[in-house]
């Protein structure tokens, strides 16, 4: 069984760290995913949409911060960085960003179009966050 990575908005990390429990399904707009984890996945992808460097991504305090842990780390709540919420909502041809995405080498095998479709969700996601002043989170399970 792989990782379970719900993405989700949220109005601040204080209630995001209330997903922590029954995850943001029924409590807060969400995407869910499996396999694409927020600091490498999601960082290579804020790269693509940004062309911000990967080692800034990494540097930057919301770029995976601990919101919420329990069960000695099998569930917990990571804050996702303002650039990969701005550079989705921005939109752009998901398409060819996909088919770039899909060549890093934790998505191998992974299909382009399915890429799309999910990067389609994750940017209907951040854009309804922006809009609301929210920023995006992400509820992982293991």
């Amino acid at each position: 069984m792989g990782v379970l990575y719900d993405y989700f908005a949220a109005p601040s990390d204080e209630d995001a760290a209330t997903a922590i429990t029954e995850g943001p399904k029924h409590r807060f707009p969400t995407v869910e995913t499996k396999s694409l984890d927020p600091m490498v996945v999601m960082g290579q992808l804020e790269q693509l949409l940004t062309g911000r460097d990967y080692d800034d991504i990494g540097e930057d305090p919301r770029w995976g911060g601990d919101i919420a842990l329990e069960h000695d780390g099998e569930v917990l709540v990571i804050s996702v960085t303002d650039g990969l919420r701005d550079g989705l909502a921005a939109g752009g041809d998901f398409g060819a960003v996909a088919v770039r995405w899909a060549e890093a080498e934790e998505l191998e095998g992974f299909d382009p179009v399915v890429l799309a479709d999910v990067l389609q969700q994750l940017a209907a996601l951040a854009v309804g966050a922006k809009e609301r002043g929210e920023r995006l989170y992400c509820w992982a399970c293991v």
